[in-house]
């Protein structure tokens, strides 16, 4: 017996709720800014609300969300608009638990390739499998480019330990 999956629609509300921090981390990720966050997490959402899509389960729509805030994010880094302006320093200290800002500073040094393989890898518990569908690449390129981040992220640890000890 067959059973059809049951189909999910979100109002514009219970979809931030659900997905916004999901969105929102993934833009940081892949930015390394905040207001670009910001800015790319509204355009999710709003095509989000001008689609209206109906999804076939909760891995459905995360994978939805997952892949709009990638699409958003590219689109950003191509714009001439983003091409044209300066990136301004936004050094916010992490307030409630410091070595989580200690950890941010190292994913910021990463390239945007690397940020995203290692936040949608130990933010978003995706499979290797998952992330390459995701960013269209093949799962053996996932697992380099996870390798590499995890020690280049080891390197500039270790760089400021041994500067520590001077």
């Amino acid at each position: 017996m067959c059973q059809s999956a049951a189909l999910l629609s979100f109002s514009g509300e219970e979809a931030v709720e659900r997905y916004g921090d999901t969105v929102y981390r993934l833009a940081y990720a892949k930015t390394g800014s905040k207001t670009d966050a910001d800015d790319i997490f509204q355009e999710v959402f709003f095509r989000y609300l001008r689609a209206k899509p109906v999804f076939e389960g909760e891995e459905h729509a995360k994978a939805w969300f997952l892949r709009v805030t990638l699409n958003c994010t590219k689109s950003f880094w191509s714009s001439s608009f983003r091409r044209r302006t300066a990136p301004l320093d936004e050094s916010i200290p992490v307030e409630d638990h410091p070595e989580e800002g200690v950890m941010e500073s190292y994913l910021k040094q990463l390239p945007e390739t690397y940020r995203a393989v290692i936040h949608l890898f130990y933010y978003e518990d995706l499979t290797t499998a998952q992330i390459a569908a995701l960013l269209k690449r093949r799962e053996v390129t996932v697992r380099v480019q996870l390798t590499r981040a995890r020690q280049m992220l080891k390197d500039m640890m270790e760089r400021d330990e041994a500067h520590e000890g001077f």
